[in-house]
């Protein structure tokens, strides 16, 4: 069976033929676990509520990073609550070809105090937006070191993504 092959960030490849050629299938959308909604859209842009790393209904890993989560486990987390996060955008707006930028990403990851590789945890979900979105998914970005996160979840990650009218 041939593997998928890498796409190049700077072909005007679209971004849900990009998901195929990396081989990722995203999975249905998750539902809130609390009173609020997965995303918010407001003219053109549309904000994400945090994802947490969950893959078929369950946690990829629970507990603070570098304690009872290696980092990268908790750099695959990132990754996952990315994938997470498209799909709650491709609910969103019918399909991942109209966003237009991945304008911010928030990633809070959960850990000791004197843990400072949060940046390094964050660069699961930035590298996904930039293998997804070539030059389009360049974005700001905050990692934050949290003493703990929802369900005892590693990571959590927020976007802002602006789309097409």
């Amino acid at each position: 069976m041939p593997q998928p092959t890498e796409p190049n960030p700077n072909t005007q490849t679209s971004p849900e033929a990009r998901l195929l050629a990396l081989g990722i299938t995203l999975p249905p959308a998750p539902k809130p676990v609390a009173a609020y909604v997965p995303s918010v859209r407001t003219g053109n842009l549309v904000f994400v509520a945090g994802q947490i790393p969950m893959r078929e209904g369950k946690l990829v890993h629970q507990g603070r990073v570098g304690v009872e989560v290696t980092p990268e486990q908790g750099v695959a987390c990132a990754r996952q609550c990315a994938i997470n996060g498209l799909a709650v955008i491709r609910e969103a707006c019918g399909s991942l070809d109209r966003v237009k930028r991945i304008v911010r990403l928030g990633v809070f990851v959960a850990c000791d105090a004197g843990y400072h590789e949060q940046p390094k945890i964050a660069n699961g979900a930035s590298e996904l937006m930039l293998e997804v979105f070539g030059e389009r998914g360049r974005h700001a970005r905050a990692a934050v070191g949290a003493n703990d996160l929802p369900l005892g979840a590693p990571v959590e990650v927020e976007f802002v993504v602006e789309i097409e009218p």
